[in-house]
């Protein structure tokens, strides 16, 4: 075993091959070497505004190389980074920053925060620093990323990992060294950080998109021979939208791995994506920031088990559980709950908000079941379910149905009081096409049972899901019953 701290992995890098191109964004490319010396500049300013090992550093900046070099320089001084949405409302960070408690917040502006410690967007550090190497510095936790969860209520997830790696170990998410990996997703989100740090740290050249735009993803896995990048499903869908013709005009020959997670992906797009990249090329991960386990499924294993997300990786146990706690038989859908081999909260602690668990088990709040082979089958979040005249309605279900009608781009499925059915049905459907409500009802219908149909539907036009394919359906639910009294 080899652990090296982040900042000698950095080092390394810039020693070995130090031309090659380490991250790009619109605004240009820097070098192995060109980032190194950056961040070691960047670092020491940040030292010298009070910065020191196991603080956390809030980095609210968008999607570039910025971001990256930020975070560099907080490991160089064993410093956590805490990222967070650059385009959060006042009150929002100042909720957040006020949880963490930075010694440094980096991209908000300084009248937020009186009496906090505050640089800007754009900030140059001064040239008189030195870009030599800093002394060897490792934080306790390597990352503290955020989340609102089902109930829109925002914690810290604070990482039990630290800042130093075995990078002779195998990756677990399949990112091999000196390769290409494309970040179309935000990178205050822990899938993008924690996929894309992975393949900085094995030298991959990071391509960054400042946004998701479905055309423009496929231009950079064609220019940068892309090796690996992760979409989530709402990107999926408007890649998939974009039509056989152009989807097939680019060469994606070099792309090996596809990964999706972060919502449940319907079953016919899955379908669509294995059909054009081929089954050896389509991934899927399910799991938590917080890192008690996961599940993964190639391609392959899914058309032989459509639907499942997989069987728990090497590291980490799965149970089903009724609503009694008991383990739930083969088939029977229930709570899904993990434990990493390491023992109960060993892989994070949380900042306002406290675990749901059981003996030591822990659940993320989603529902499903597990065939006979081990794989498991997500139904929905336990939040989310409505019960609808004593039948169980997964909104996930629904809104695969609705996400299939080529005029719909996105769409959530909520529960809204019924004087009949305890609770009814209701579509909110973002369009960007003609069409009705009675077509889409019709549509839903002829895919699901009865009881599952929406009987109420609500059309919009501005986006329902943020860029990480995040939709928060207990917000959308509040505002509409606010509304109705």
């Amino acid at each position: 075993m080899a652990l090296r701290s982040i900042g000698e992995i950095l080092a390394r890098l810039a020693e070995r091959d130090s031309h090659r191109p380490l991250l790009t964004d619109p605004g240009g490319t820097l070098t192995r070497r060109q980032a190194h010396l950056a961040s070691n500049r960047l670092a020491r300013a940040y030292a010298e505004l009070g910065v020191r090992r196991n603080d956390f550093v809030t980095v609210a900046l968008p999607n570039g190389v910025e971001f990256y070099l930020a975070c560099m320089a907080c490991w160089k001084l064993g410093a956590t980074p805490q990222p967070v949405s650059a385009r959060l409302p006042r009150p929002e960070l100042e909720a957040l920053v006020a949880l963490a408690d930075p010694a440094l917040t980096v991209g908000a502006p300084a009248e937020w925060f009186p009496g906090r410690t505050v640089v800007p967007a754009g900030f140059a550090p001064p040239t008189a620093l030195s870009e030599g190497d800093l002394p060897e510095a490792v934080a306790a936790s390597w990352k503290a990323p955020t989340s609102g969860g089902s109930t829109g209520r925002p914690k810290i997830i604070v990482s039990g990992t630290p800042g130093a790696f075995d990078l002779d170990e195998p990756s677990p998410l399949r990112i091999e060294f000196d390769r290409v990996l494309l970040v179309p997703g935000p990178l205050y989100h822990n899938g993008p950080f924690l996929f894309s740090m992975s393949g900085l740290f094995r030298g991959n050249h990071i391509v960054v998109m400042p946004r998701f735009d479905a055309e423009e993803s496929l231009k950079l896995l064609e220019r940068w021979q892309v090796d690996w990048v992760n979409f989530v499903p709402t990107m999926m869908h408007r890649i998939w939208r974009l039509g056989e013709r152009t989807r097939k005009g680019y060469d994606l020959s070099a792309l090996r791995i596809m990964l999706h997670l972060a919502a449940p992906c319907p079953p016919w797009l899955k379908e669509e994506w294995i059909r054009w990249l081929g089954p050896a090329r389509v991934h899927e991960l399910y799991g938590g920031t917080e890192g008690q386990g996961s599940t993964w499924i190639t391609g392959e294993e899914w058309l032989a088990h459509r639907g499942s997300v997989g069987k728990p990786v090497p590291g980490c146990r799965m149970k089903v559980l009724d609503g009694q706690g008991r383990e739930a038989p083969r088939g029977t859908v229930g709570e899904v709950y993990l434990l990493p081999d390491t023992g109960p909260g060993t892989t994070y602690r949380y900042i306002g908000a406290e675990a749901k668990s059981r003996d030591g088990w822990e659940s993320l709040g989603d529902l499903g079941w597990m065939d006979e082979e081990g794989y498991l089958y997500l139904t929905d979040r336990h939040t989310d379910m409505i019960l609808c005249g004593g039948a169980n309605v997964y909104p996930a279900e629904v809104e695969a149905a609705l996400d299939s009608h080529p005029a719909v781009r996105s769409s959530c499925v909520i529960g809204l009081p019924d004087e009949d059915m305890g609770n009814r049905v209701h579509a909110i459907v973002e369009v960007v096409g003609s069409v009705d409500a009675t077509a889409l009802q019709a549509h839903v219908a002829g895919r699901l049972a009865g009881y599952k149909v929406p009987r109420t539907f609500e059309l919009v036009s501005e986006p329902l899901r943020d860029d990480a394919g995040k939709v928060r359906r207990t917000a959308l639910r509040q505002a509409r019953l606010a509304a109705q009294a």
